[in-house]
């Protein structure tokens, strides 16, 4: 009797679930677009309060934390972190694409949903669900919401725990960063009018914006972001306000208010939030990583969140809430600037490589005729087939396939000389566009991989939209374009692509820097394992215990 008296005293309690109890009362997570990893460190010095140092100084910092896949590109990345999952579980593959299933005359968005439509939209905003497109034979503005999302997010299983009492939203300029996040069953999500800057949101969610969300937008808050950004009266608000350190601090004053009208913290469980910050990536584009511009706009964004978790703990207390911290994905350098150092960078002209590339399909399986064998669009890494065309033309998809991906190396090699650009005098030739690999959808399907890194990096960027498609991997610090100092992307399967940070705060985490190879899989099962949920369906991370704090025992 002793004994088994003994046995359970020494035993950890058994905690209730955290999520079912209010523990904590509210989660925020703040993705940061296009923020690689390694900016934390770079500036470190200069960072001050408690924005970005909360993570280093007072939280659980990973330091090595990569992307699991080859498709780095906004949606995916999102999705990715909302799921735990990548491109093979959740099903989105790019931002956009080509959807057999519902056109063959154009790309549908990974958030596009012809079913609902935008509400609330000011008057004189352009109807379209990219900024700055006006399409004028749309009777209503086409709608967004997560049909394309193969599998649930944690917020998902905040709300399934709970029978729905946990409140889920998104906020983001851009509407896949809102949408694809928050998940399902998310409560609202919330993402900007290209033209006026306003806030708006799908009829997936609701029919009307919520009083709070109307008297933020009437109440001259864009109008003061289009002056700080020194574009006053700009009807394009995305392009110019987006791209500078006032969209940051735009997003943050709506969170704001999103956290106060719908009393996110006070349901008895736990509440979420993603907050993805979209100006670095607007912005990061242009000017690249190692410009100045980008590193006031980080250090603009380290003094915003200072303010906005300090707001926090006014408002609710962070003793009561966890953070997360992560991205989309990484970037490269200006190619014409890595160039300069040595680094084999150059750029492709993908249009001139399709136009070669079809004369060549054309010489092959149509003699004397110009079909289109190419969805219009190259989006690296992915080039779409016309599916028609070739079943037109009596060609399998396996012949099809084939031939594209025994084209493409000649073809990249023969652009060289058409898309470099001359560099600052020195002794080393020029550096030449290299294909590092080309795979088939057929080999995508059937796991004919590499059995390597990159083959499981490959394997994880699969998914099928009924289109025959082969992968064009360009050498490291290569990409589309026709300059080399003409911006900058993100797309491949390269370290610099997939390296972004993840950081935690809150009182589970031991505060530390940790340099264990992570993902940002990880940080879906950590909060799921945390809240006592289950991680979503097609989650493939794992919680982060090294940076967890042991429970003891009559912890309540």
């Amino acid at each position: 009797m002793l004994a088994a008296f003994l046995f359970a005293v020494l035993l950890p309690s058994t905690l209730p679930a955290q999520a079912y109890v209010g523990r904590p009362k509210l989660i925020v997570i703040v993705v940061i677009d296009q923020f690689r990893g390694d900016y934390l460190n770079r500036d470190q010095a200069k960072f001050k309060g408690r924005g970005f140092k909360l993570f280093m100084d007072e939280g659980a910092w990973f330091t090595d934390c990569y992307y699991d896949y080859a498709n780095t590109k906004t949606a995916p990345g999102h999705a990715t972190i909302g799921t735990g999952a990548y491109s093979d579980g959740h099903g989105i593959e790019s931002n956009e694409f080509w959807d057999a299933s519902r056109s063959n005359e154009h790309k549908v968005s990974s958030v596009e949903d012809e079913r609902y439509q935008l509400v609330d939209l000011p008057p004189t905003s352009i109807p379209a669900n990219q900024p700055g497109a006006p399409d004028t034979t749309l009777k209503y503005v086409i709608g967004a919401s997560p049909r394309n999302l193969r599998a649930t997010t944690f917020g998902d299983e905040l709300r399934l725990a709970t029978q729905g009492r946990a409140r889920v939203y998104g906020i983001s300029l851009k509407d896949r960063a809102a949408i694809l996040p928050a998940g399902q069953a998310a409560n609202g999500a919330f993402w900007i009018d290209g033209s006026s800057g306003q806030f708006t949101t799908s009829t997936y969610y609701m029919e009307h914006l919520p009083e709070w969300a109307r008297a933020f937008n009437a109440g001259g808050r864009a109008a003061e972001a289009a002056r700080e950004a020194q574009v006053e009266g700009t009807t394009q608000f995305f392009e110019l306000v987006g791209r500078m350190p006032a969209a940051n601090s735009y997003e943050l004053d709506f969170a704001k208010a999103l956290i106060t009208g719908e009393k996110l913290g006070q349901s008895g469980v736990t509440d979420l939030v993603i907050v993805s910050l979209s100006a670095n990536d607007i912005q990061g584009h242009q000017f690249g990583p190692d410009s100045e511009s980008e590193e006031q706009m980080i250090l603009s964004l380290d003094r915003d969140l200072d303010g906005f978790f300090g707001w926090l703990d006014q408002g609710i207390g962070l003793k009561n809430v966890w953070l997360a911290l992560s991205a989309d994905h990484g970037i490269a350098p200006i190619p014409g600037e890595a160039a300069k150092l040595g680094i084999h960078s150059a750029v492709v002209d993908m249009k001139a490589l399709y136009a070669n590339l079809n004369t060549q399909l054309n010489a092959r399986f149509s003699p004397g005729k110009k079909v289109d064998f190419l969805m219009p669009g190259p989006d690296l890494p992915y080039i779409v087939l016309n599916r028609e065309a070739f079943q037109a033309a009596g060609v399998t998809e396996m012949a099809a396939e084939d031939a594209v991906a025994e084209l493409l190396p000649a073809d990249v090699a023969s652009l060289a000389a058409k898309t470099e650009e001359t560099l600052p005098a020195q002794h080393r030739l020029p550096p030449l566009p290299q294909v590092a690999g080309v795979y088939t959808r057929l080999e995508l399907a059937h796991g004919q991989l590499p059995s390597s890194e990159l083959g499981r990096l490959l394997a994880h960027s699969y998914s099928d939209r009924g289109n025959w498609f082969v992968m064009l991997l360009l050498g490291a610090y290569q990409m589309e374009g026709t300059s080399a100092f003409a911006g900058t992307t993100h797309f491949s399967p390269w370290s610099y692509d997939r390296h972004v940070p993840l950081a935690f705060y809150g009182e589970p985490f031991v505060p530390g820097e940790y340099h264990e190879r992570v993902a940002p899989v990880d940080l879906a099962a950590t909060l799921a394992s945390l809240a006592g949920v289950n991680q979503p369906s097609a989650a493939v991370g794992r919680a982060l215990t090294e940076a967890l704090r042991p429970v003891q025992s009559g912890e309540q």
